[in-house]
């Protein structure tokens, strides 16, 4: 945030400076000199920075002000991309599912099993879901953090044909250790998984295809990393927290 204010305060101040200059006589009455403009800049922006020191609150505005427009660009983007690609989202007949398969909220769950913030949304989002009974969650693997994370999709995606997805799903997003193939398969085993069909199966091309689609849909909906979800037709970015959850939940029963 440091940065970005410096930046404001530069944008301020640059500003300032155009309305000084802008503020001057026209050029047939008399231009000012060169030395005149550049004493009316320093002189502008000294009160600026003056005052900004004194009002440090204001930058906090500012600042807060431009996230929330921000935030209301990206909703407006993703809840449109939601509708266009709804059936992207929750038709695809290959993106794994878990919780109630007729439930009355569905969460789309844009994920990668290396990343720390997509473990700690994993434990919120498996207890609510526990919980609540009534929500069905869609997997969608987004493997942006190299090739263990590809391999990590591939394999999850591929137990879905043993019908262990959400077991080693599970395992993988509860597992705190660093991933290769070796421990992916090893943690496939632990959940009783035929590691050597499991293998033959992540080589299938339509996992490939999947993980590709997942990107398209990700870019489309602006999704900038792991994890974030789409609940209901609401876009939600970044790790959430249980009591957060509950309430987009009910948020989305409410719409």
């Amino acid at each position: 945030m440091r940065s970005i204010l410096l930046v404001l305060c530069a944008a301020l101040i640059g500003g300032g400076a155009l309305l000084a200059v802008g503020a001057t006589k026209p050029a047939d009455v008399g231009a000012p000199t060169a030395t005149a403009d550049v004493g009316d800049k320093a002189a502008f922006g000294k009160r600026v920075r003056e005052y900004l020191i004194g009002n440090p609150e204001v930058l906090v505005e500012v600042m807060q002000e431009f996230e929330r427009k921000q935030d209301s660009q990206r909703d407006a983007v993703a809840l449109k991309a939601i509708r266009q690609h709804k059936d992207g989202l929750l038709a695809d007949p290959e993106s794994p599912s878990s919780g109630n398969a007729g439930g009355d909220v569905i969460i789309v769950d844009f994920n990668d099993y290396q990343c720390p913030y997509c473990k700690r949304a994993h434990q919120a989002l498996k207890s609510v879901v526990a919980a609540d009974g009534r929500v069905k969650v869609i997997y969608k693997d987004l493997p942006i953090l190299g090739e263990a994370s590809r391999l990590a999709a591939l394999a999850a995606m591929a137990a879905a044909k043993q019908g262990k997805h959400l077991a080693l799903h599970d395992a993988l997003m509860e597992f705190n250790g660093k991933l290769d193939r070796a421990r992916i398969l090893e943690i496939a085993t632990s959940v009783g998984l035929d590691v050597a069909l499991l293998e033959k199966d992540m080589e299938d091309p339509k996992f490939k295809q999947l993980i590709d689609r997942n990107m398209a849909l990700a870019s489309a909906l602006g999704v900038r990393g792991t994890p974030a979800f789409v609940i209901g037709d609401q876009f939600v970015p970044g790790a959430v927290e249980a009591d957060a959850l509950k309430k987009l939940i009910a948020e989305a029963r409410r719409r």
